[in-house]
């Protein structure tokens, strides 16, 4: 199993165990779990996403930690969260990540296929490169608020 599962697991469980919502000290549990702390910030960032029902607040210095919520938001919330946060321009591997966090989530499975045969650069190849960040967002975007 890899060490980002095991400390994803790990918060999981102190969720559960917390009824949803756990503060963790980013250096006590990188040293309980063997790995080092920037690994648990890219498991916080990467798996305890608004789109993923969670709320993640931290309080930087010594007496530092990490709050993470778990919440319940709608559908149509999480989408629209997205299609704020997108912006002018979407590069390809941002767009891979919010479609990896919403499939089976906010999106159907073929829906998030879909979009991302829709916005990858195979589909935008006629378009100027330098254009194509530009319209991956807006089509990115469009699609999401159909699903809405």
């Amino acid at each position: 199993m890899k060490i980002s599962d095991v400390v994803a697991n790990y918060i999981l469980e102190m969720l559960e165990e917390s009824g949803g919502r756990a503060e963790i000290q980013r250096n006590e549990l990188a040293q309980h779990l063997g790995c080092v702390p920037s690994q648990i910030n890219y498991v916080i960032t990467s798996r305890f996403t608004p789109e993923q029902g969670f709320l993640v607040e931290s309080r930087r210095g010594g007496g530092g930690y990490i709050r993470i919520t778990q919440v319940s938001v709608s559908r149509s919330s999480i989408l629209m969260h997205v299609v704020n946060s997108v912006g002018d321009s979407l590069d390809p591997a941002t767009a891979r990540a919010m479609l990896s966090n919403l499939s089976g989530r906010a999106v159907s499975p073929a829906a998030a296929h879909l979009i991302a045969v829709a916005i990858n650069d195979r589909s935008l190849g006629a378009a100027p490169a330098g254009m194509r960040g530009r319209i991956r967002a807006a089509i990115f975007k469009n699609m999401l608020l159909t699903q809405i």
